[in-house]
């Protein structure tokens, strides 16, 4: 798909996007109805209402493709709904869970049990950044550990810190810092 629901942001997450969409393991398979409400979605964005029962009918045609997660995840995201957001990345998180066989908790999961350093596996990075949203979006609401627990595995995955993991540590660092020193 590459419609405007996932054009114009720019920066490396769009360009992950875009290729996870393209995957035939995860772009492909998206009913045509499935992906005309997308593109709905898409064009009447600044329809709030709208482009939300447009998504909201894509999901039910296809409620697990990640098309329809990416997409809702940045129509919350960006309408600045984070809850809903951190909802949609928690089940993105599940998602790729499943599809690289990681079993049902990412705390468990270790950097030899998919291929986390190739980056151009998809699979893996598509867990690695569905777990950045949801780190970055439980700081955002104010769940502190359970973002530096998220970020921390993160970097425990990707040494090399591709990812961009070590900058939200470094966040919570400073905030922590500053509460100590008041």
């Amino acid at each position: 798909m590459n419609g405007p629901l996932f054009e114009g942001f720019g920066g490396a997450s769009d360009a992950v996007e875009r290729s996870i969409l393209a995957s035939p393991l995860l772009g492909g398979g998206l009913p045509a109805e499935a992906r005309a409400h997308l593109e709905r979605a898409a064009e009447r964005y600044h329809l709030t209402d709208v482009a939300e029962t447009h998504l909201f009918q894509a999901e039910a045609i296809a409620p697990d493709h990640a098309a329809v997660l990416i997409a809702l995840y940045r129509f919350y995201f960006y309408k600045g709904r984070l809850s809903e957001a951190l909802d949609i990345a928690r089940v993105c998180v599940e998602k790729a869970l499943r599809l690289n066989v990681l079993g049902d908790d990412w705390r468990r999961v270790r950097a030899e049990d998919a291929t986390f350093g190739e980056w151009e596996a998809l699979l893996p990075r598509f867990f690695l950044f569905s777990l950045k949203g949801y780190a970055y979006l439980s700081m955002r609401l104010g769940k502190l550990d359970q973002g530096r627990e998220a970020a921390e595995k993160l970097l425990e995955l990707d040494p090399r810190d591709r990812i961009g993991a070590q900058v939200l540590i470094d966040v919570l660092d400073r905030m922590e810092e500053e509460e100590t020193d008041e």
